[in-house]
């Protein structure tokens, strides 16, 4: 089922707020698709998704050269499409948030120098949230 974005029902919200691991499909030069396990975080009032990830991933490279990309988590029956334009980062301050983020969600992410977010500008949701 196809969401609106400016109406998401309530359990979309909640589904991202429930520790679950999902997957970024990014795409490769030759068009296949590349298929990372991920966590993430959810912001539904700015429709943003997050992903921190290190600087030289495959992820980070092909979201760099082709900002399309599909966040995917499963549970069960319940699922959830996040589709959107990824933006790669190095900025401090939307690094620190990503990892705040993925802390309040997951656990506190161990350091890593080299780590960047990957912001995900959601323009299209799809799925079954609730059972």
């Amino acid at each position: 089922m196809a969401f609106p974005l400016d109406d998401l029902p309530a359990s979309v919200s909640e589904f991202c707020a429930q520790r679950h691991l999902a997957t970024l499909t990014t795409m490769r030069p030759d068009g296949s698709a590349h298929v990372s396990p991920v966590g993430f975080s959810w912001d539904g009032e700015a429709k943003v998704a997050r992903v921190i990830a290190g600087d030289a991933s495959q992820k980070v490279i092909n979201a760099r050269r082709d900002a399309r990309v599909v966040l995917c988590q499963v549970d069960g029956g319940r699922w959830l499409s996040l589709e959107g334009r990824a933006r790669v980062t190095s900025d401090p301050a939307e690094v620190a948030e990503a990892e705040r983020r993925y802390g309040s969600r997951y656990q506190a992410p161990r350091p890593n120098p080299s780590r960047v977010a990957i912001v995900i500008e959601v323009d299209r949701v799809l799925g079954r949230p609730a059972l």
